[in-house]
């Protein structure tokens, strides 16, 4: 092959290439606010999920919107904030976890001992989503994640008005897998966390995720969700992150409020 037909063949070979980056650069800016919008969407999903709300064939935003109500706490003190409080980033509405919990405005920091879910920051404050019926609140949908074997594990999980019993949980991110850890999405596994109790009777944050299947007879059964099978690590890493998310170093101090009649 001569030198002319060479360059040729590499200047076409270029040129298509450039076109294609092009087409897919393009394609993929063109498609961001379609994919951000079903994101959201499906994020609406899994919280109504979560609260045992029936979609059907509604209009999940409005549904949504009819349903549910948000606020932003302050974990630390447990606090609502003031809607006077809110910002671009700091408003219900534009919360997004992940940014929050890399800004070093709105995050904190985790030590040792209390980062048993593996996540190293959280956000300073977090949503909360308030299920009511005609005014008086049922169930609260608390976000919680943490690390599980291959992924961060993002998901809800709502508790019924009494505070401690579990009414719905979900995940609606992760990347664990298929048919092993990725069994955090089977419909009656997530079935199983319901009506399992949090606490004890003396208010000591109860709840577990056994590494075998729970033994019905015996009397910590409540407090019990079964392992899944051949995913240790992962179990234990939904173990971890329910157990911070529920304890004083996540909602603790907002649910402790809620308990003493302070707020809502």
């Amino acid at each position: 092959m001569s030198t002319d037909s060479t360059r040729k063949t590499v200047l076409v070979a270029f040129g298509v290439c450039l076109v294609c980056s092009v087409l897919v650069s393009s394609a993929a800016v063109g498609l961001k606010g379609i994919q951000n919008k079903n994101r959201e969407l499906d994020k609406l999903k899994n919280i109504l999920s979560a609260g045992n709300i029936p979609m059907d064939n509604a209009d999940i935003r409005q549904l949504f919107n009819e349903k549910i109500e948000s606020d932003l706490i302050d974990l630390n003190s447990g606090t609502v904030v003031s809607k006077n409080n809110y910002t671009d980033l700091l408003n219900p509405e534009t919360f997004d976890i992940k940014t929050m919990a890399k800004n070093p405005k709105y995050n904190r920091t985790l030590n040792d001992g209390q980062d048993i879910a593996q996540i190293k920051q959280i956000p300073k404050n977090m949503v909360v989503y308030w299920v009511k019926d005609q005014g008086n609140v049922e169930k609260i949908i608390l976000p919680i994640y943490g690390k599980g074997l291959w992924s961060t594990m993002y998901g809800f999980i709502a508790l019924d008005k009494d505070l401690a019993t579990v009414k719905g949980f979900t995940f609606y991110e992760h990347g664990e897998t298929p048919g092993l850890g990725g069994e955090v999405d089977n419909p009656g596994w997530k079935k199983s966390w319901v009506g399992k109790k949090i606490i004890n009777e003396a208010g000591k944050l109860e709840i577990e995720v056994i590494k075998e299947k729970v033994d019905p007879t015996d009397a910590n059964s409540v407090y019990q969700v079964d392992g899944l099978s051949g995913a240790t690590i992962t179990t234990r890493g939904v173990n971890a992150l329910v157990r911070f998310w529920l304890s004083e170093n996540g909602y603790g101090p907002f649910l402790d409020r809620l308990k003493s009649g302070e707020m809502q």
